[in-house]
């Protein structure tokens, strides 16, 4: 059960984040924003080691949290692309699907075996998660976009999915005995891949008003999100873990509901109910 609480609090941390990073986004560019978010959840993370950190960090464990960062920010790269190729309802729920299904492959190839009732859930999850990403009709769409650039975000989707299952399959081979160091690793990664990224644009200015406001807040929620899934990954099976993060589209549609006003389809509800039973459904089947 506390895998489970775990999760679902990482999947707010991961929802929150993506809705500021959103926010941000709209007046100031891409990789600034991420450049910040990341610098300040590297500082976030880095308040936390002292205490609880083991005296002694594993190497193996701080490869595959460098790794997870790696995947994290690689990811959040290809999850924009593909925004700007195809409708959002395209490729945020092929992302979320995508980077379920290969953590809970990945979770299954490590020998893990969820109870049937929990499995249950896991399959649930994945159409749940399709419905709380899609786009209302008055929202961006697809209608208009030339096949190619739709295929391409297709593939933007499916690429930002597996980059997060990286993210998740790395905090969780990292293991829990060097305490939150692999949580640091990952931190490290995220900004030397931002950072990488900023070179290569020349993007240096650094994002004000608002929009800096935002990326903060993006870096502290997706800081806690990280936090709270290398915790939980290692109270329960990634194969649970992992999907029940993946529904942080819900946490984003709720925010954008409630500052926004943006309105709920039928499908998005649907989703969002469909989301409560599989939860339901892994909690009484137990997280492992």
């Amino acid at each position: 059960m506390l895998a489970v609480v775990l999760a679902l609090t990482a999947a707010i941390g991961y929802g929150g984040s993506d809705f500021a990073a959103g926010l941000a986004s709209r007046s100031a560019p891409v990789i600034q924003v991420t450049l910040l978010g990341s610098v300040i959840g590297g500082v976030i993370v880095a308040a936390a080691l002292p205490f609880a950190a083991s005296p002694r960090p594993n190497a193996a464990g701080l490869a595959w949290g460098f790794v997870a960062g790696l995947g994290g920010t690689l990811g959040a790269f290809a999850l924009y692309l593909g925004f700007r190729n195809a409708a959002f309802s395209v490729t945020a729920p092929l992302s979320a699907v995508a980077s379920a299904g290969f953590s809970v492959l990945a979770g299954l190839l490590f020998g893990e075996r969820p109870t049937p009732l929990a499995l249950t859930g896991i399959v649930l999850a994945l159409p749940a998660i399709v419905g709380v990403s899609a786009s209302a009709g008055g929202e961006e769409t697809a209608e208009g976009t030339p096949a190619g650039r739709q295929a391409a975000g297709v593939v933007y989707g499916l690429v930002a999915g597996a980059f997060f299952a990286l993210l998740f399959i790395g905090l969780d081979r990292a293991g829990s005995g060097s305490g939150m160091w692999p949580v640091a690793a990952a931190a490290a990664g995220e900004v030397v891949a931002a950072l990488v990224a900023a070179v290569a644009v020349h993007s240096f200015v650094l994002c004000g008003g608002r929009a800096r406001l935002l990326a903060v807040t993006a870096g502290v929620a997706g800081a806690a999100g990280t936090i709270l899934f290398f915790y939980a990954t290692h109270q329960g099976f990634l194969a649970v873990t992992a999907v029940l993060t993946s529904l942080y589209p819900a946490v984003t549609i709720v925010l954008a509901r409630t500052v926004l006003g943006e309105r709920l389809t039928a499908l998005r509800l649907a989703g969002l109910g469909l989301a409560g039973v599989c939860v339901s459904l892994i909690a009484v089947g137990g997280a492992g």
